[in-house]
């Protein structure tokens, strides 16, 4: 079966950097779009980062334009979220998900493969 493993979470302060992966399998990767959403405590989950299956172009939320990155390693099935410059506002559960086709990118319905998170927290 499909799984998509999330790990790298953790605690840092305000402008520290963190990095997240995630790890898919039962899935041919290099065939889906990968995106990385959060989830903010008694909010909605929200669209982070989405990248290509060849990797060659990305998108991001205008809220974390210019601190974070996605990329991916199509060889070791995994896609990363580089993140920078973190504000207490970045904290939230971040997930992994996994798209075939382009069809409303931003949305989390359009995605078919979930992960179970990985927290992160941004203290002040």
């Amino acid at each position: 079966q499909v799984q998509l493993v999330e790990s790298g979470g953790g605690l840092v302060q305000a402008g520290d950097s963190l990095s997240v992966s995630c790890i898919a399998s039962g899935l041919t990767f290099s065939r889906y779009a990968m995106a990385w959403f959060r989830q903010a405590p008694g909010k909605e989950r929200e669209f982070v980062a989405r990248i290509v299956p060849s990797g060659d172009y990305t998108t991001y939320a205008d809220s974390v334009k210019g601190r974070f990155t996605i990329s991916r390693e199509n060889a070791k099935n995994t896609v990363y979220l580089q993140m920078d410059n973190l504000k207490p506002e970045d904290t939230a559960t971040y997930y992994c998900a996994a798209q075939i086709g382009g069809l409303m990118p931003r949305k989390d319905s359009s995605y078919k493969y979930w992960g179970q998170g990985t927290p992160v927290t941004v203290s002040s």
